[in-house]
Formats: C-alpha cells, structure tokens, sequence
C-alpha cells in the first residue's frame, strides 16, 4: 500500500497559491479564485479526517498539524466517529431508519403452537415503522492577517486551519455524547457495585454490568442479536484502579494478555475494551453534563460516571450527515480588514436507535 504524502510545507506550489490569494491589488478575480481553490482543499481534508469522504493512498493532503507550536493549546480529539455510523445524505433525503416490526417485550406474542388434528393456523399481523432523526447545522470560522498568505506563511496558517477543524470535533463529540448519556438515562438502568467504596472501580461492576446488558436485551444466549457489553468507558482515576488491582481482582495471566493501544485502551478484559475518557469523572463535563443539565442521578454516595455500549451491531448509533460534509468557503468581506477569512458549516444529526445498546454503570 503505498503511503500518503503529507505536502502541506512550503512547497513552491502551494506557496504560490498563497501568496496569489492574497495579491487583490493586481489580480482581484485571480485572488479570489485562489482562495476559493485553497477552501476546496481545506474542505478534502476535512472530510476526509471526519469520514465523511473516503481517502485515497496516494492522493496528496493537506498538513494541519505543523511540526512544532510554541505555548501549544491542546485540543479534543474525536471520540465519536468509532461509536456513529456515519450515513451520508443528499439534502433532499430524509434521516428515516426503520424500527422493528416485533417490539421488545411482544414476543411472546409471536411464539409457535402445537396445533391440534384440525384447526386454523393463527394470523399474525406486524406494522413496520419509522424514526426520523433531526438534522442541525454547526459551523465555525477562522481568519488571519493576509501577510502571512503573502509571505506564505504554511507553519501559521496551518495552525489556524488546525484550530478551525479541531473546534468542529469537540462540537461533534459533545453532540455525541450528550445523545448516548441521554439514551443512556431514558433507558432507566442503573448498574453499582453496592459493596465497593466510592470511586472505586472494580472487576464486579464489569461483571455486574455486563450481566446487566444480557438480562435486559431479550432473547437468550442462542441469539444471534442478542445485546452483549462489547465496550466500557471510564475515567483516567477508573482506569488507573484496575491497574492497582491485586491478584484477587486480576490474575497474573490475565494482567500479562491485557494490551493497551495507542490511546490507553485495554483491550478484551473479560471480553471488553474499556476506554479511559477524560471527559467522565467527578466533576467532569459529562458527569455533570448527566447531573446538572439532564438530571440524571448516581447509586447513593457514587461520584462517576461509567458508560458502557454494545458496539458489535450497526445501525445502533446513527450520524445521519447531509451533503458532502464539512463546506468551506472563503470570506471576501474580510479583504477590507487586511485579513483572509475562511467558514465552514455541516447539516447533521446524531441518534441512538434502540437504547439496550447503552447501559450506564456509577462508582
């Protein structure tokens, strides 16, 4: 596979579409098709890092992590994109999924007779239907001094270009996360480990929440749909528990198999990843998040947080996503300012279809 070139240093073809972008004074119309032509590649880019195009191996890209910043602000990263389903939408098409046409709890209605010598086979009649999710738009905007086009300035306008799709992610995942702890709250489950400590994470919570998920998805252990926690989200303190756990807790084998990737996840701890989250915790956003603005509440006395999924199906968490994505034009009115300006906005949505894929857990 043949690996992707990362351009966007200050090479003469692109520094010479800077620097065209910013010469209004001879070539106004040149000008502004420069910058209309830089929003494009701006807007590849984008799309491509969010998933809402598909990336080619070899196609060149745009760098929006420079090499060095000083005093450097550290941003969210995604913590969405691996949870939603990203389905693409013209602007003319309608965010409708279909529901099941057997409800949870009816189906024992559907259930096999044993008929007698003569009789009638019983009907059984279905309705199909269907959830819509809203569709919203966000939008962000980034702006800078027209010298550093002039001068083509990669390293600065980078940063920038940086800061303008860094602030789409942390709007996307507080969007995501505040729809899973609302499912999360509607479906009405509780899962705490009444004989641990507050705060403390421990093996049985797992064990209790895992059990949790199976007992109140439906069906039995023979179904192939049945609802299994596949994946458990935890704070930075839960997370360094388990490390801290002794032999009792944790077996030597099982502390020896357990792998962490790049981003701290343990992977396939009795059968589920768990993910540390900064953003859950006693007084963290989501927590309060679930506290303060949903009014959700913990087991007596626990402080945090735990969410956990079942991410082994599709169509669970969906990210209806209009058009082609991210959009981002250039701003001619900023000329005026000695400034070049660049905006961007998408119409999308987030939705959780059936709430047994979350199920929330406190400590």
């Amino acid at each position: 596979m043949a690996r992707r070139r990362r351009v966007f240093r200050k090479n003469e073809a692109l520094a010479e579409l800077l620097q065209r972008s910013a010469d209004y004074r001879n070539d106004k119309t040149s000008a502004i098709a420069a910058m209309d032509e830089f929003a494009a590649m701006v807007q590849d880019e984008f799309n491509k890092n969010f998933g809402f195009a598909v990336a080619s191996d070899t196609e060149e890209a745009l760098d929006v992590n420079p090499a060095y910043e000083i005093q450097e602000a550290i941003f969210d990263g995604d913590i969405f994109s691996d949870i939603f389903q990203i389905t693409m939408l013209g602007y003319d098409e309608q965010p409708m999924f279909p529901m099941g046409i057997v409800t949870p709890g009816t189906e024992g209605e559907y259930v096999a007779y044993t008929m007698p010598n003569n009789g009638r086979i019983p009907n059984r009649y279905v309705e199909g239907d269907e959830v819509t999710i809203n569709t919203y738009r966000i939008a962000n905007a980034i702006d800078w001094s027209i010298k550093y086009a002039r001068q083509a300035r990669v390293d600065v306008i980078s940063q920038a270009l940086k800061v303008l799709r860094d602030g789409f992610i942390m709007k996307m995942n507080d969007d995501a996360w505040h729809t899973l702890l609302a499912a999360g709250l509607d479906r009405g489950l509780m899962v705490y480990d009444s004989s641990a400590s507050a705060g403390s994470f421990t093996k049985k919570l797992l064990q209790l929440m895992k059990i949790a998920m199976k007992r109140n998805g439906g069906g039995n252990m023979a179904s192939s749909d049945a609802f299994t926690l596949t994946d458990l989200y935890i704070s930075p303190e839960a997370m360094a528990d388990i490390t801290n756990w002794g032999g009792s807790d944790l077996s030597e084998i099982s502390r020896t198999e357990m792998e962490r990737d790049a981003k701290g996840t343990i992977q396939r701890l009795y059968q589920v990843n768990i993910h540390e989250l900064t953003e859950l915790g006693e007084g963290q956003k989501y927590n309060n998040y679930y506290l303060n603005t949903l009014g959700g509440s913990l087991a007596a006395s626990d402080v945090e947080l735990v969410v956990g999924l079942d991410k082994s199906k599709e169509g669970k968490f969906i990210m209806p996503v209009r058009g082609d994505g991210i959009n981002i034009m250039a701003d001619e009115s900023m000329i005026r300012s000695n400034y070049q300006g660049y905006f961007g906005d998408a119409e999308l949505g987030f939705g959780v279809l059936d709430t047994r894929a979350v199920i929330l857990g406190s400590l």
